[in-house]
């Protein structure tokens, strides 16, 4: 059995990490998984971990920040996009097509209704839901509009986050030997992270908040969208660790994460029963509301109240870690649910 995963964005973050923790999750089921991405995607989460992919156009409308502009351009290319996929789909000969995700659900799913082959369209944004609901056998993840509906569609089903199961697993002694000097173990940790990639508010952020006095070490995470952004991380308390690898070790170190509000990282701190801070407005002024999702466990905060918010969740910590230990195992349990979905639906066309 083979599966092929059509996976939107560049290949380095939060989509490809959905398509890769579904993909292994799904080969414990004797499905071999392959990949497509877009012709300008560097694919470097597939190149760290070997994985070889098939190069097609899959457009990008802006996800939760499109325009009327930007679908406008996306419908456009979608189409000439779906008659490749399916030209790929037909030489692969998968068993299911996977479309991941916006642009690569909705090319995915397309491409596979002209190529006559079983989909699945893993959903975030309005449009993959709107198209894909309407031909295919779809997931929809938290930040979908989908995940917060009563919905009686048989065919669309709701998941957590895929997250992959080892992000528990990490080494708290690996971590305190890479933080850099001056991080003291004996006060709280607070990480500060929108991802791969450190956005300009949650820099700001931190720079707020280790300006405002608080007795805690800051970690900062990811690489920065623009260079800029170094100026607001000088503060004496914030240590900036740039982009890494290891962050199932630093969270072990973690007791507070200030994260975006989007789904793959503040599950990964849901599943390490971790208390979480939602920065709202990161990026591109999304929002998901994941917060009446984890309700107790998530709270959200506007850069302008970072401080008070902060203050308030350190005041009720051990309920905030209480609540988010309630969610920790359904979230570990993701990525094979999913797998099961789509499992059973090459079971159900043999």
């Amino acid at each position: 059995m083979k599966a092929l995963f059509i996976v939107t964005g560049r290949g380095i973050g939060g989509d490809a990490v959905t398509g890769l923790n579904i993909a292994r999750a799904l080969e414990k089921y004797g499905v071999k998984c392959e990949f497509a991405l877009d012709h300008s995607a560097p694919g470097l989460l597939l190149k760290k971990h070997d994985l070889p992919w098939y190069k097609i156009s899959i457009p990008q409308a802006g996800g939760h920040a499109a325009t009327k502009k930007t679908l406008a351009k996306a419908a456009v290319k979608t189409s000439k996009a779906a008659v490749e996929a399916a030209r790929l789909i037909r030489k692969v000969k998968p068993d299911v097509v996977v479309g991941v995700i916006g642009g690569g659900a909705v090319v995915g799913c397309l491409g596979a209704k002209m190529a006559n082959t079983p989909s699945v369209g893993i959903l975030i944004t309005p449009t993959d839901a709107k198209v894909c609901t309407r031909i295919t056998t779809t997931v929809a993840l938290p930040e979908s509009n989908l995940f917060q509906m009563n919905l009686e569609n048989k065919d669309i089903h709701k998941a957590y986050s895929p997250v992959d199961p080892s992000i528990i697993v990490g080494d708290r002694e690996k971590a305190l030997k890479l933080m850099p000097e001056g991080f003291d173990n004996s006060r709280p940790t607070i990480l500060f992270s929108s991802g791969s990639t450190l956005f300009e508010k949650m820099a700001l952020g931190a720079s707020k908040l280790a300006k405002s006095g608080l007795n805690a070490n800051i970690l900062v995470v990811g690489a920065p969208l623009e260079e800029k952004y170094r100026e607001y991380l000088k503060e004496e308390n914030i240590f900036y660790l740039e982009y890494i690898d290891w962050i199932r070790d630093l969270y072990k170190v973690v007791d507070l994460a200030v994260l975006t509000d989007d789904g793959m990282m503040i599950q990964e701190a849901i599943a390490c029963q971790l208390p979480i801070i939602a920065l709202l407005g990161v990026k591109y002024g999304r929002y998901h509301n994941l917060a009446d999702i984890f309700k107790g466990a998530v709270l959200e905060s506007e850069l302008e109240n970072i401080v008070t918010v902060t203050e308030d969740a350190f005041s009720d910590l051990a309920q905030l870690t209480a609540n988010a230990q309630r969610y920790s195992q359904d979230v570990l349990e993701a990525s094979d649910s999913i797998a099961q979905i789509i499992y059973g639906k090459i079971k159900k066309e043999e």
